[in-house]
């Protein structure tokens, strides 16, 4: 039977917060505390049991009542009752900048919850851009909208570690960056599944509990499930730009909750072109077209109006200073777009049933 470490704990429980000091020492009775009803029932099988009992320590339950105020309240009088508290990453994020939370493990790098829901490509991405950065180890990836439909699970090995999720594509793009995997196995071991009556959570109950056991060295690969034929894994397909003199045709890769949207152009699609800063453009989408400058930041342009930039995963991003893109343009996710010399013909005249901007 395999237990869950600390190490695991974090691993599977990465939206949690708390107080809990660093180090090898320990409260014999910790505080855990939930929203109640059945994400407090979740929590107490799926980790604080586990947890405590790899830790040799015993726990006692509360609920939030008003959020982040409860801890704020309590560290600002000095009388901090909670040990780990369960919030959203607002509530990680505002709690670090107030300096009330205690720094977690950093062999754990929570890269993301921002993908949106559903949307394996835009899961993929984020992984694809992550991974280039991250250290050797154990990366968890789920987004999952077949859950409980027949889809299996997957684990891949690389020179850079191993990778955990669901076979939809999720994984394919990252695996392929870091030299493509020598062993690709199916989550079938019955011991690394937690015990739960439905069928649709598995980033809980199974590529939690997987990721946790390989990074805490309580399982090896080869005891997670057979061997698999790489070739019958689910390949991630993303677009390709086309490339001609005076014009670039990319598609919108996602919208982002400041209503920007990516695209898959690079800037040296745009320099092959023969497009540079400060050129007169035009984006098209659709058969219209919008005049739009290529410049460094939204202070080059002025309020309200639309601007062509590199993002910070370096790719060419529509946005609008001070505003929405998605809200001056009719703007969504795999949408086509050209960026063009206004001389420039466009490669086809695409009708796509584009929204009027709002």
């Amino acid at each position: 039977m395999y237990t869950l470490s600390k190490l695991g704990v974090a691993a599977v429980a990465a939206a949690l917060i708390g107080t809990l000091p660093s180090g090898p020492a320990y409260a014999e009775t910790l505080t855990l505390v939930s929203w109640g009803g059945a994400m407090q029932d979740a929590n107490r099988k799926a980790h604080w049991e586990p947890a405590t009992k790899a830790l040799g320590v015993d726990f006692v339950e509360d609920t939030v009542s008003n959020g982040y105020a409860d801890i704020k309240v309590q560290v600002d009088a000095g009388a901090v009752t909670w040990d780990v508290v369960q919030g959203g990453a607002g509530d990680a994020l505002r709690g670090g900048a107030d300096g009330i939370v205690e720094k977690l493990d950093y062999s754990v790098i929570d890269v993301t919850h921002g993908v949106p829901r559903g949307d394996v490509r835009a899961g993929a991405l984020a992984l694809l851009r992550a991974i280039q950065y991250l250290p050797g180890g154990v990366a968890l990836a789920v987004v999952d909208p077949g859950v409980g439909a027949g889809r299996r699970g997957i684990a891949a090995r690389t020179e850079w570690g191993c990778f955990v999720g669901p076979d939809n594509g999720v994984l394919a793009p990252a695996v392929a960056m870091v030299g493509g995997a020598d062993m690709i196995v199916s989550l079938e071991n019955p011991e690394l599944r937690l015990p739960a009556e439905g069928a649709t959570f598995d980033g809980r109950d199974l590529f939690g509990p997987t990721a946790a056991v390989l990074a805490s060295g309580q399982a090896g690969f080869e005891d997670l499930g057979p061997a698999v034929a790489l070739e019958t894994v689910t390949p991630l397909m993303i677009p390709l730009v086309d490339v001609a003199p005076g014009r670039v045709e990319g598609r919108v890769l996602w919208v982002d909750h400041f209503g920007n949207a990516q695209t898959n152009i690079a800037p040296q699609d745009l320099a092959a072109a023969g497009l540079a800063k400060d050129d007169e453009l035009v984006l098209r989408i659709g058969a219209m077209e919008f005049p739009i400058g290529w410049v460094d930041a939204y202070g080059d342009v002025a309020s309200g109006e639309g601007l062509l930039h590199i993002d910070s995963y370096g790719q060419l991003a529509v946005a609008v200073r001070e505003g929405r893109a998605e809200d001056r343009y009719p703007l969504e996710t795999n949408l086509v777009v050209t960026v063009k010399s206004p001389s420039a013909e466009p490669h086809r005249v695409d009708i796509q049933g584009v929204a009027p901007a709002k």
